[in-house]
C-alpha cells in the first residue's frame, strides 16, 4: 500500500507531515490502537507489519455472539504492511476504534498529533481532498481484506438506509445537490433491471431517490472477464446471493472513483426505481477542478467505509455494548443515536426532500 500514500500526496503534503509528527520505534507485540479507546494520533507505518485483531473483550454477549457467528476472541483479520495509515476513523468518524492494532514485528512509524492534522484538513483543502482520497482508498482496501479473511457469510455491504442517507446528504453543502442535480438525469428502473453489473465498467453514480436494490454477488468466482462478455439473459444459470439492499437516499457506483477496478457486485432493482444518475466524466472532471467538492465527496466515501468497517465487527459481536437494566445512561450503546447525529439527520433529511422537490419526483 506504500504507493497509495506515494500517489495521492503532494510534496508539500509530505513535507507538512514530516514536519509536525516524529517516528516512533514499535517494538514486538505493542498496541498502537486499542479497540473501543480513544485516539489521539494518525500513525503512518514506514517500516515492519502490523496486524489488526478483534477482541470480544469483558463483555459476555459480545462474547457470546462472537462465538455463535464464528468470531475468535483476539483473531487477526488483517496485517498491515509499510505505506498503511493507523487511526485514521476518528478524523472522518465520530467512532471509537473497533480493532486492536498492534506491532507484528519490530516497526517505525511516523505518529502524527490529532489536533494539528484536524487543524490542517480545515484549513489547507487540497491536502485534505488528497489525504480524505487516500484514506478512502485504503479503508476500501482494508474492508475487502477483512470481508475475505472473515468469510462471505459475514458480508456487510449495506447498513440501514437512514444511516448512508445521513453521511451523504448531511456533508455535502446545497451548491454540491444544485450541481448533482445538474449534472446528472433522472433514471427509471423497473423491477428485475440492472444498474450496474458485476465486472462491467461502472459508467455513472447512481443516487437512489425511490425504489430499493439489491446487491448481489456471482457465487462462482470463476472468469471474470467471461462474464463480463456473456449475455445477462443468457447467464440465469450463474448463482448469485443477495448480500444487502438499498434504498432512497443511497449511492451505487462510487468505487470506480477511488479505486481502478471494476464493481464486485450486481446492483439490481427489487422495485421500481428512479434514480438520478451522474456520468463518471463529469463527475471525474468536477472531482478534479472543484477541490472543495473533492474534499467533501472523498469524505463521503472514507466515513461510509469505516462505518461498513465497524459494522462488520459489530456483527460478529465483538464489542458489542446493548443496556442492562441498572447500567449508567452515561454509557454509549449499539446503534445510538447522539445529538450530533440528530441533528446531521433532520439537515441530512431537509436536503434530500429539497432535492426531490427541485427534480420534480415527489
Amino acid at each position: 500500500m506504500s504507493e497509495v500514500l506515494l500517489k495521492e500526496l503532494s510534496n508539500q503534503d509530505i513535507d507538512w507531515m514530516l514536519a509536525n509528527g516524529h517516528q516512533l520505534e514499535v517494538a514486538s507485540g505493542q498496541v498502537l490502537v486499542e479497540q473501543g479507546q480513544p485516539l489521539d494520533k494518525l500513525y503512518i507505518l514506514l517500516d515492519g507489519a502490523l496486524t489488526v485483531v478483534l477482541q470480544a473483550g469483558e463483555n459476555p454477549l459480545g462474547r457470546a455472539f462472537a462465538a455463535l457467528e464464528g468470531g475468535i476472541s483476539g483473531r487477526e483479520i488483517v496485517r498491515l504492511e509499510s505505506g498503511e495509515i493507523v487511526g485514521e476513523i476518528p478524523l472522518v468518524e465520530n467512532l471509537l476504534p473497533s480493532t486492536t492494532i498492534c506491532a507484528k514485528k519490530k516497526s517505525l512509524v511516523l505518529a502524527i498529533p490529532k489536533p494539528q492534522l484536524v487543524q490542517k484538513l480545515q484549513q489547507d483543502l487540497n491536502f485534505a481532498a488528497h489525504l480524505y482520497r487516500a484514506f478512502a482508498v485504503i479503508l476500501a482496501d482494508r474492508l475487502q481484506q477483512m470481508m475475505q479473511e472473515l468469510g462471505h457469510s459475514t458480508v456487510i455491504l449495506s447498513k440501514p438506509q437512514l444511516r448512508e442517507a445521513l453521511i451523504v446528504f448531511a456533508e455535502l453543502h446545497d451548491s454540491d445537490i444544485d450541481w448533482l442535480i445538474a449534472a446528472g438525469q433522472i433514471q427509471l428502473f423497473p423491477v428485475g433491471s440492472v444498474l450496474i453489473r458485476s465486472g462491467r465498467p461502472t459508467e455513472a453514480l447512481h443516487i437512489l431517490l425511490d425504489g430499493a436494490v439489491a446487491l448481489n454477488a456471482c457465487e462462482d468466482n470463476g472468469n471474470t472477464l467471461a462474464r463480463a462478455f456473456s449475455n445477462l439473459e443468457d447467464s440465469k444459470q450463474t448463482m448469485e446471493r443477495e448480500l444487502g439492499r438499498l434504498s432512497r437516499g443511497d449511492i451505487v457506483g462510487e468505487t470506480p472513483f477511488i479505486k481502478a477496478q471494476t464493481e464486485a457486485v450486481t446492483v439490481k432493482a427489487v422495485k421500481d426505481s428512479r434514480v438520478l444518475s451522474v456520468p463518471k466524466w463529469r463527475l471525474s472532471a468536477k472531482l478534479l477542478h472543484d477541490v472543495g467538492f473533492a474534499v467533501r465527496f472523498y469524505r463521503v466515501l472514507a466515513i461510509i467505509l469505516a462505518d461498513k468497517q465497524a459494522a462488520l465487527v459489530q456483527r460478529l459481536g465483538y464489542g458489542r455494548l446493548t443496556y442492562s437494566n441498572g447500567q449508567s445512561l452515561d454509557n454509549s450503546f449499539a446503534n445510538e443515536l447522539n445529538n450530533y447525529s440528530l441533528t446531521q439527520m433532520g439537515l441530512a433529511g431537509a436536503r434530500f426532500d429539497w432535492m426531490l422537490k427541485r427534480i420534480r419526483v415527489e
